[in-house]
């Protein structure tokens, strides 16, 4: 019973959004063809961008680039909790959200989703953002040129999160 439930959830929501939108008397098709025209018109714009970070990632771990960063802060992050093999996730992240999400499913791919790097990595993509995009997402809309301490802070939260997130997983995984 409760399988089926959960089965059932997003086609509820869809229905009850498409009832609530033509109780509202609103065109839903229209609306759902035009939506999904915006998002294909973002996927667009997003796709070269994604290409390009996705190739410049696998460029610099073919050339061994993030193994070296690994290995010099190998120490470091693992006297902080961090398991090394996430280096390349924690310099991608604050940039993009799709190289990140590449960067991870590589890592859970290579260890595991049940290892620690790979719920290291899981709960690392959960718990951070993607802090470049959305601080020119916000204040773009707000029309603020100056970021002044946003970004040093928002970086420090990414820091925390990391910190956070290795935490947890020793905690709860041991």
């Amino acid at each position: 019973m409760t399988e089926l439930l959960f089965q059932m959830v997003a086609p509820l929501i869809i229905a009850l959004a498409a009832v609530w939108g033509m109780a509202k008397r609103v065109d839903v098709y229209g609306a759902l063809v035009q939506g999904a025209g915006e998002g294909l018109g973002v996927l667009i714009r997003i796709v070269p961008a994604m290409v390009g970070l996705m190739t410049a990632v696998y460029m610099l771990r073919a050339s061994g680039a993030l193994e070296a960063v690994g290995g010099l802060l190998g120490p470091l992050l693992t006297r902080l909790g961090i398991p090394p093999e996430t280096v390349g996730l924690l310099l991608v992240r604050p940039v993009s959200g799709n190289a990140a999400l590449g960067v991870g499913s590589e890592l859970i791919a290579t260890y595991g989703p049940d290892s620690t790097v790979g719920r290291t990595a899981a709960v690392m993509l959960g718990s951070t953002e993607t802090t470049f995009y959305t601080i020119a997402v916000y204040f773009g809309a707000a029309g603020v040129r100056k970021t002044r301490y946003a970004v040093p802070a928002a970086l420090c939260a990414d820091v925390a999160a990391f910190l956070a997130a290795a935490w947890a997983v020793r905690v709860v995984f041991g």
